[in-house]
């Protein structure tokens, strides 16, 4: 035997040995690369060569060289990513949201009690100039306050969707490198061994991926991968990319959505559906978080702007003559909105077939919430109402009064199939604005004014007057009330300028209770007494005359006691704006704690994919020690065997 087969066995382990080399240094040179997979030179012993004296060994041989990869712990990384990466996006908008729900001096608690605390000189000086000034300085902050507030909304809802644009127009760059990736990887499959470097990327890729929106992926047995969306719209099939795009919401073209097309077709994708990664976050902050802000922000504009401008249309004004010049609101409001969906049914000219109108009727009574309204598909032909925050349900007609706001339908009502967006205060804080500026014009004096005669026998006293019709039903009636008996009971008689008789009535008093029991009973207006009644005492309500106009303190006093009132669905503003305030910091804090418990376990989850598919230098470095002196070694054999055939040509020449 020859040292030919020595030869061949110093060169098969000199070239698996620097294959293993070769790949140890590819794994240190990438040790800090994103998303690389660890790889190791696959060696095997060659076949032995049989001869009569046995089989004799051939050496060793490189087959492949592999990568170390666990599809499970990929796939658990990625999701883990996708959720971690919603919170994250949410928290941040999140932080942004809460610097518009400002407490202290900047907030808009403070700017209403400011307000409010202003009637306190006014009810003390009814006809001083400068006090009158503070009180519309003080209007003009509050309108102010309110309309930078939704300004600010706004602008967080610009920022929602420029960032689902800029994530989108990732999301398509990425899908077109997977596509392209599939695209090599299926033409390097003939080849017969795997492109390593090239499957690393690709996962790399659908890890980027996974932190914009939730995916599904499928591997085929062509070496592609297609990946799904929102529970299995097609992204990626094969070597063809679908594109998202950011879409306006068909409920409210202000907002955002996403859509995905594939050629001519666009559908709309449902945020139900997405699961988690960057964009779920964001439409989700935008659906339901910005929303509640909104709502809670054009609540108390809409309230204390309500009640501020019925209760100074209920008073007299300083314009002369006294009396002679109607009242004017206080600021002006923006009005509720119905927006028709996208898909309503139209025209031929395109405009919604059916149509909604808002009227916020009682201030006091609206809800912090959108409403959706379309026909009831357990009882088909009944319309539905679905108050948006707490899912109440309540079926309505034309001229419904619901939550403080009266519906009403157009010529044409709401067809099967149509739907409608309600927002009564949504956008009440936007544009809010302070109608009056002569301070002549605010209203601090009562169209009426009550007395106890002089003659009275009783202690009884009018402790507070409040007029609750801003017109009276007949302004120049005077109301006389006069005791029967010692024990309250009583006749009235509503007498006119010209001493005619319009009404009489009788009724009962105890203490605590108004006089009339309702606004509406007499002459839209209420009386509280103080001390006993005693048989022909006589209260008088008469409306106020001119020459008392200045010095009449009425209305201010009724405007400052909606400081204290449950003007805010039956809180006070301040209690209203603190209640809004807690609601953004709990938000904010359970979006904290949410995105740190994600962070951990997206954490955890790529800690187990590195220590499996991750380079650990350290090996690395023992293994790069084991290949040379293996290399070494083998560089040895092919030594020996040179000096071996050296040795049989010295001989062969020597004869």
């Amino acid at each position: 035997m020859g040292s030919s087969p020595l030869m061949s066995l110093g060169v098969k382990a000199m070239t698996a040995n620097y294959a293993a080399l070769q790949t140890t240094g590819h794994n240190i040179a990438n040790a800090n690369v994103a998303g690389y997979s660890r790889q190791r030179a696959e060696l095997a012993t060659s076949p032995g060569q049989f001869t009569g004296a046995g089989f004799f060994g051939r050496g060793v041989d490189v087959t492949t060289v592999s990568r170390s990869y666990d599809g499970y712990l990929t796939r658990e990384a990625g999701n883990a990513k996708a959720w971690a990466a919603m919170d994250s996006a949410r928290l941040t908008q999140l932080k942004r949201l809460e610097n518009v729900f400002q407490g202290g001096d900047m907030g808009l608690g403070n700017a209403t009690s400011e307000l409010m605390n202003a009637m306190v000189d006014l009810s003390s000086q009814p006809a001083d100039a400068a006090t009158r000034r503070v009180v519309l300085a003080r209007a003009g902050d509050l309108a102010a306050r309110f309309n930078e507030a939704g300004v600010a909304l706004d602008d967080l809802q610009s920022g929602v969707t420029s960032d689902l644009r800029a994530a989108v127009a990732d999301i398509n760059s990425l899908a077109k490198g997977i596509a392209l990736a599939n695209q090599r990887l299926v033409e390097l499959k003939g080849l017969g061994q795997p492109a390593n470097d090239l499957l690393d990327e690709r996962d790399r890729l659908i890890s980027n991926l996974a932190q914009q929106v939730h995916i599904t992926r499928m591997d085929s047995d062509d070496g592609s991968v297609s990946v799904f969306v929102a529970g299995g719209q097609s992204l990626v099939l094969g070597s063809r990319a679908s594109a998202l795009e950011v879409l306006k919401d068909p409920a409210d073209s202000s907002r955002s959505t996403v859509g995905l097309r594939e050629g001519n077709v666009q559908r709309t994708l449902d945020a139900a559906n997405l699961g988690g990664g960057a964009i779920t976050g964001m439409l989700r902050f935008q659906n339901e978080d910005l929303v509640q802000a909104r709502a809670q922000i054009g609540q108390l504009a809409a309230a204390v702007g309500g009640a501020l401008n019925e209760q100074q249309l209920r008073g007299i004004n300083m314009q002369q003559p006294y009396g002679s010049v109607p009242s004017v609101e206080m600021f002006d409001m923006p009005k509720p909105q119905a927006l028709p969906n996208a898909a309503n049914l139209r025209d031929a000219g395109g405009a919604p077939l059916a149509t909604v109108t808002l009227v916020n009727e009682v201030p006091g009574d609206l809800q912090a919430s959108e409403y959706d309204l379309r026909e009831d598909p357990a009882n088909p032909g009944n319309l539905l109402l679905t108050r948006l925050s707490d899912g109440e349900r309540t079926t309505v007609i034309d001229g419904s009064l619901v939550d403080g706001m009266r519906i009403n339908f157009g010529p044409v009502p709401p067809q099967p199939g149509d739907s409608f967006l309600l927002q009564p205060v949504s956008r009440a804080a936007n544009g809010m604005v302070r109608r009056i500026d002569d301070p002549r014009d605010i209203a601090a004096a009562s169209p009426l004014v009550a007395s106890a005669e002089a003659a009275n026998k009783g202690t009884a006293a009018v402790t507070s007057l409040q007029v609750t019709s801003a017109s009276l039903p007949v302004p120049t009636a005077t109301a006389r009330f006069t005791f029967t008996d010692d024990l309250g009971n009583y006749t009235w008689d509503l007498i006119d300028a010209d001493t005619t008789v319009l009404a009489s009535g009788a009724g009962s008093w105890q203490p605590g209770q108004t006089i009339p029991p309702a606004a509406g009973d007499v002459n839209g207006f209420t009386i509280t007494l103080s001390g006993v009644p005693r048989t022909g005492d006589v209260i008088n309500v008469a409306p106020t005359p001119p020459s008392a106009v200045a010095t009449n303190n009425g209305n201010a006093m009724a405007m400052l006691s909606l400081r204290d009132a449950g003007i805010v669905a039956g809180k006070t503003a301040t209690d209203s704006w603190a209640s809004a305030l807690a609601d953004v910091g709990v938000r904010v804090q359970s979006g904290t704690t949410a995105s740190e418990i994600s962070d951990s376990v997206a954490t955890q989850n790529e800690l187990a994919r590195s220590g499996m598919s991750g380079v650990n230098l350290d090996e690395e470095a023992a293994r790069l020690i084991q290949y040379q002196q293996s290399y070494q070694a083998a560089a040895k054999v092919l030594q020996v065997a040179q000096s071996l055939f050296d040795t049989l040509l010295s001989v062969a020449g020597s004869r």
